[in-house]
């Protein structure tokens, strides 16, 4: 290496490279980490210095230079690549390594626009100067590379079109808790900020993507998710393709429940025309979707919903796959498929699915999601009658159909209608649950917008978060994370925007959250039980068990307080009935677990004073949230014990929790032998989870005969997971031997925490 190597300053100057400093910053970033070598991330960063180089590159160069090296055999270069790229980042923030100091940098912030002012209204200068004494500003060094650039990307605020970056993580967490309890008392609100902060910046916590990157700036719309129905008319389906264009704009993952549009051929207007049927609205839908990139931070994304029993099903189920003409298809949406009892019943003995046009069965639609024997009813005497429009297939070739387009595209999703309202929060006769969302965890219920401004119909917002399993010493400590998370998210409810009225009415109602998990695979190693084979059934039951009173007991908290949610009375919740009562009891065949919480007293309480929150869990993805707090993604095992995470940033390398120690612990995605223990422990989350789960089904062709998963195993799966009462299927994943290291997220991320 050349000592007389020129280099340029960020002010334009010219001056010899300084090998020491360079290697006083790598020994620092070093500090405390076992398995690197300086020297080798020196020798490999100086074969890439040139004569003029710039300081920023030399950064960047000794980054990747680190990044490059991690590895199984020395996981701890994903931290010393961290550290560099955190050094890098206050540099282009701030011009130094030290942050300033908060009140300061608020004011900054808030005079260019790009903090709420309600920040500096709020608060006074004394209590930005305790918050800012709390900061913990070393905790950024507890961040692995795969974190630190995904807040570079995707969570700092920043200007997207110069790549200017304005803030730390650690003022990103101080002030998302300070926007989020700003109208508590002066009295209490620090203690509560301080515990959110700190349960944020430890990772016990975590934040979805429209909280993390949205809250604290002027632009107020923070729920994930957003589920929208539309009706049979064309004001109908306008208002609802305004109102995703609106949501996408916001960073939000869009549900439309499309199945009340009538089929190909109906009569309009007595006969004088006949109905183009759905795709060209389908088309529409899309359109709308991809119209925004959701402010930079991610791109438009949908799933679409209908049932098996539509008329159109045949040309339905194909819309995605890559076969046909563009007339035919709609390939940028994802699809639900919804199914219930007796559409199973007809698949496992051999009889007939009847295909009807939704608008010429009266009643049948709306029976489908709320009144299950009504259905049935309803449907056999349809069949019945000749004066009435039909298409009749078995059920095995239909289900054949589904499953194949399913395996083929993997983004063919299932949604068990029955279970969704059978074993649900609300009531089914007067709010029944119609639809999920685009990862298919929500399971609210929703009315179609009529036009534009309706205020009688409803789009149902879910606000998300997780707990991180792996970062918890006991579950005792779920009480007071339940109740930070409940009150942080129910606050958050008042203070955001509604740009659609219908959205505004309903969360004001119901007041819906989704609080979730991530980090699952880390738990089950750490505690020595794995997914396939039985053996983490109990502590999954005593761990959902957990998380699902404590959350329920701190709405029950919040409604003696503040009141429960105006629409308290359409819940089963209002009933005296809990999940514990409703859920598949097929689950007790393969786990004996008994309850260990006063839930007794705790449905007397709910009884008496009522929840602030009709919904409170939901298992999401964590595709991207997961790597802020190096974490294995949601409940999913991993694929690899290194996961190699692409984004537009680039590749970047993540290594499972504490691997070294725990590498014979984890059971990796293809090492396990099927999907029946893995829908078993769904079964058991289901049992407690309110809302639904982001359930996967994987598989493996080298596993079965010629290389091809039958057809078999592919519908046996669907009647285990309906079996054990599993509301949702997500992805359909087939290994290809290339992507064992690779976790693909949902299409443009609108889902992930």
């Amino acid at each position: 290496m050349q000592q007389d190597l020129m280099v340029t300053k960020r002010d334009g100057r010219k001056e010899p490279i300084d090998l020491e400093k360079i290697h006083k910053v790598l020994m620092w970033a070093a500090t405390g980490l076992e398995t690197v070598s300086v020297s080798q991330v020196e020798l490999s960063s100086h074969l890439q210095f040139f004569e003029g180089i710039s300081t920023t590159d030399i950064h960047e160069t000794l980054i990747k230079s680190a990044a490059d090296l991690i590895s199984e055999a020395a996981p701890d270069y994903q931290y010393l690549a961290a550290r560099l790229a955190v050094f890098h980042l206050r540099k282009k923030a701030f011009g130094d390594f030290e942050p300033p100091h908060l009140y300061t940098h608020v004011q900054k912030m808030v005079g260019d626009k790009r903090y709420d002012q309600h920040l500096l209204e709020d608060y006074t200068e004394a209590e930005f100067n305790e918050m800012n004494d709390y900061l913990k500003h070393d905790r950024d060094m507890d961040f692995s590379y795969a974190a630190v650039k995904q807040l570079e990307g995707k969570y700092l605020l920043q200007n997207r079109v110069t790549g200017e970056i304005y803030e730390s993580p650690q003022q990103l967490y101080m002030l998302v808790a300070a926007c989020l309890f700003s109208k508590y008392p002066q009295e209490t609100r620090l203690d509560y900020i301080k515990r959110f902060y700190d349960a944020c910046s430890q990772f016990k916590l975590s934040l979805p993507t429209p909280i993390m990157a949205g809250v604290r700036t002027p632009t107020r719309q923070f729920s994930s998710c957003v589920l929208i129905e539309t009706g049979d008319s064309l004001d109908s389906i306008n208002a609802t393709a305004s109102a995703i264009v609106k949501y996408v704009s916001q960073r939000a993952g869009i549900g439309i429940n499309a199945g009340r549009i009538r089929a190909l051929g109906s009569p309009i207007r007595n006969g004088e025309a006949f109905h183009t049927g759905c795709i060209p609205f389908y088309k529409h839908f899309q359109t709308a979707v991809k119209s925004c990139s959701q402010g930079g931070v991610r791109g438009g994304a949908a799933t679409l919903f209908y049932p098996i029993w539509h008329y159109e099903v045949e040309s339905l189920l194909v819309l995605k796959n890559n076969r046909g003409v563009e007339e035919n298809r709609v390939r940028h949406l994802d699809y639900g498929v919804q199914l219930n009892r007796l559409m199973y019943q007809r698949l496992i003995k051999g009889g007939n699915i009847t295909l009807f046009s939704p608008h010429e069965v009266p009643g049948l639609y709306d029976a489908f999601f709320a009144d299950q024997e009504k259905f049935e009813e309803l449907y056999v005497k349809y069949e019945a009658d000749p004066s009435i429009r039909k298409k009749t297939m078995k059920a095995v070739e239909l289900f054949g159909i589904l499953a194949s387009e399913r395996a083929s595209t993997g983004r063919i999703y299932i949604q068990n209608v029955d279970h969704c309202n059978t074993h649900s929060p609300f009531d089914p006769a007067v709010a029944p649950v119609k639809q999920s969302n685009l990862c298919l965890e929500i399971a609210l219920p929703t009315k179609p917008l009529e036009h534009v401004n309706d205020e009688e119909g409803e789009i149902a917002l879910c606000t998300l978060s997780a707990f991180n399993l792996g970062a918890l010493s006991n579950m005792d400590e779920l009480e007071n994370l339940a109740d930070l998370i409940v009150r942080a998210l129910d606050n958050l409810l008042d203070y955001q925007d509604y740009p659609v009225p219908a959205a505004y009415n309903a969360t004001m109602g119901r007041r819906t959250l989704g609080v979730g998990v991530t980090n699952l695979a880390y738990y089950l190693a750490k505690n020595g039980v794995k997914y396939s084979d039985g053996s983490a059934n109990g502590l999954v039951h005593r761990t959902f068990e957990a998380i699902q009173y404590y959350l329920l007991k701190a709405s029950n908290g919040l409604a003696k307080e503040l009141g429960a949610c105006p629409k308290f009375d359409e819940t089963t919740y209002a009933k005296g009935l809990l999940p514990i009562d409703t859920y598949k009891r097929e689950v007790d065949d393969f786990c004996e677990e008994p309850l260990h919480y006063f839930w007794e007293t705790l449905r007397e309480d709910i009884r008496e004073f009522g929840l602030r929150n009709s919904t409170l869990t939901a298992l999401m993805p964590c595709e991207t949230s997961s790597q802020i707090t190096n974490s294995t993604n949601g409940i999913e095992p991993p694929r690899g014990f290194v996961s190699v995470k692409s984004s537009k940033d680039g590749v970047m390398k993540q290594i499972v929790p504490e691997y070294l120690e725990l590498k014979e612990n984890y059971e990796l995605l293809w090492s396990i032998p099927n999907n029946e223990g893995y829908l078993q422990l769904v079964g058991i989350m289901q049992k407690f989870v309110d809302q639904a789960i982001s359930a996967n089904t994987n598989y493996d062709p080298v596993k079965f005969p010629n290389d091809k998963v039958p057809m078999k195993q592919l519908l046996k799966d669907l009647l285990t997971a309906y079996k054990y009462g599993v509301k949702t299927l997500y992805y359909h994943n087939t290994r290809d031997g290339a992507s064992d290291q690779q976790d693909e997220g949902c299409e443009g991320g609108a889902c992930k925490l």
